[in-house]
């Protein structure tokens, strides 16, 4: 481990449950998104995220909601739906209805990891967006906002899919970080199939026996 200078943190079943995700920010997505379509599907807020869904979905709302609801029940991890989700997010997290929960030992590695001179990376299907404001607004009470710990965020737009060699070539470019100085860590096997092809090493995380997350809110 002394060659290591970098982490590469995944974010669902790694630094917080499987759970939180798809019990807690999926469902408020669904919740969301109908007052967000009648409020803002005309603006010049809105037209970011909506232009990078197909065109059969950009034109009306009902096709656009649908697609959103069909996706989200599928969790099929797209750049469009991702980058959608993080806009819907901002408004929950910056209320304070819904706070990232993050493991113990997370809270417990970040500072000990940077003050040991590692640099601390996150790449996730979450957009940047997402991971930002899932760092910024955790349920740490002590410190919420972890993202001083964090050197940098990738997402399947600027760096690729896990499953590809390139993806992490990209992370490596823009780091400057060579492979065999890093360590990844994600909960999912399938992210390690590079294992032996000149890629970091790597290790799976075991969330099992994690407490779940707390429900948001009501409003």
């Amino acid at each position: 481990m002394s060659a290591v200078k970098a982490v590469l943190l995944d974010i669902e079943g790694t630094v917080s449950s499987i759970s939180f995700v798809r019990d807690v920010l999926f469902p408020y997505t669904l919740h969301a998104l109908p007052q967000v379509l009648d409020e803002k599907w005309d603006t010049p807020e809105f037209a970011p995220y909506r232009n990078e869904f197909p065109t059969e979905f950009r034109d009306e709302r009902e096709k656009f909601e649908a697609h959103v609801r069909d996706l989200t029940a599928r969790d099929v991890k797209i750049a469009y739906l991702k980058g959608l989700q993080g806009y819907l997010w901002l408004t929950a997290y910056r209320s304070g209805n819904i706070k990232a929960p993050l493991y113990a030992d997370v809270i417990r590695a970040l500072p000990l990891w940077t003050s040991k001179g590692l640099k601390v990376y996150i790449y996730s299907s979450g957009s940047v967006l997402a991971q930002k404001l899932f760092f910024e607004y955790t349920d740490n009470e002590a410190q919420p906002d972890q993202r001083g710990y964090l050197s940098g965020y990738f997402d399947t737009v600027n760096a690729g899919v896990k499953w590809e060699k390139t993806s992490y070539e990209k992370i490596c470019e823009e780091t400057g970080i060579l492979p065999h100085e890093w360590v990844f860590l994600t909960d999912n096997v399938k992210d390690l199939i590079l294992e032996g092809q000149e890629a970091a090493p790597s290790m799976v995380a075991n969330s099992s026996s994690r407490p779940p997350p707390p429900k948001p809110k009501k409003r």
